[in-house]
């Protein structure tokens, strides 16, 4: 059985994963460490629930001890420096949705990556039970995709990336050209936005965004030869994952994302807030600089902290 140890518990994510992997003999968390905005005594509780060996206040020393970190703070802007002491340590890390948010970070991951560390992740999306049964499908009865939309609620980023991984994994490992803002549609009090995505092998997507309120992640997958639609269980996304993980830890096939295929959903996205903030114009993926607008993981932390505490 695999040893994780946690960097935060910032999200659901971290005891729904527990919750599941106590489930089976492959995995189990047995580490924490928290700088977070969780409290000690929420700490406390989730080493009790899931019977954890020990608490740390050294990621050094944590790495000791663990098989695999799986990086779990809600601040995307922490994540390059939380993981640095495990990579050194040549300690595989699980990077949690998003990655990143800028385009610095994002380099920093695809050189660790260049330079043969092992990073996994991120988003639950890509790995659902929902993606396997289409690609179970034969390929000359489905076709090849033409084109993917998918919607999902709540925000631009720390959600909205779920619907991006979510149409990559359909699409497969296949670079992204460019992204357009299309506009804001507001019904009633409900503003919804939508983006194009171009791939360099001609295929197109669609993503939406409900900036109010939980929407279940739905996508319309079309082929040359017919059309398919998923409305995506999220009781069993975790469940899907982290069979992958499990997988990849014991040294069996899997499907978990390169660090390409992760980096390439966090430049769709920012390429689409250029796009929005210059009024619609189709910025090109690969003339993303370090300076264009990005998103701000510390300014999420506080909003989610404090609705957390409501």
């Amino acid at each position: 059985m695999f040893k994780i140890g946690t960097v935060n518990i910032d999200t659901s994510h971290a005891p729904s994963f527990a919750e599941i992997l106590l489930k089976g003999d492959e995995g189990k968390y047995t580490a924490i460490y928290n700088d977070a905005f969780r409290t000690d005594e929420e700490v406390e509780n989730f080493i009790k629930t899931y019977s954890l060996d020990k608490r740390y206040d050294d990621l050094s020393e944590m790495a000791k001890d663990i098989d695999i970190a799986f990086i779990q703070s809600c601040n995307w802007d922490n994540h390059v420096k939380q993981s640095m002491p495990f990579i050194e340590a040549g300690v595989p890390v699980f990077i949690d949705k998003p990655l990143a948010g800028n385009l610095k970070d994002i380099k920093i991951f695809e050189e660790l990556d260049a330079q043969g560390k092992v990073i996994l992740g991120t988003s639950a999306l890509r790995y659902t039970y929902e993606h396997e049964s289409f690609f179970a499908i034969p390929e000359e009865e489905r076709g090849n995709v033409v084109h993917v939309t998918v919607m999902v609620g709540v925000d631009e980023f720390n959600y909205a990336i779920h619907a991006v991984e979510s149409l990559l994994g359909f699409i497969g490992d296949v670079t992204p050209v460019s992204t357009r803002y299309i506009g804001t549609n507001v019904s009633g009090d409900v503003p919804c936005d939508s983006y194009y995505v171009l791939f360099e092998n001609g295929v197109s997507a669609c993503y939406h965004i409900c900036k109010k309120g939980w929407q279940p992640s739905t996508a319309l997958v079309m082929t040359n030869k017919t059309s398919y639609a998923y409305k995506i269980d999220t009781s069993k996304v975790y469940e899907a994952m982290l069979k992958q993980v499990c997988a990849y830890m014991a040294g069996k096939p899997n499907k978990m994302a390169s660090v390409k295929q992760m980096t390439d959903a966090i430049k769709i996205m920012l390429a689409g807030k250029k796009s929005m903030v210059n009024g619609g114009t189709v910025e090109a993926i690969a003339d993303l600089k370090d300076d264009d607008p990005s998103f701000d993981g510390a300014a999420f932390e506080v909003f989610y902290a404090e609705s957390q505490r409501k």
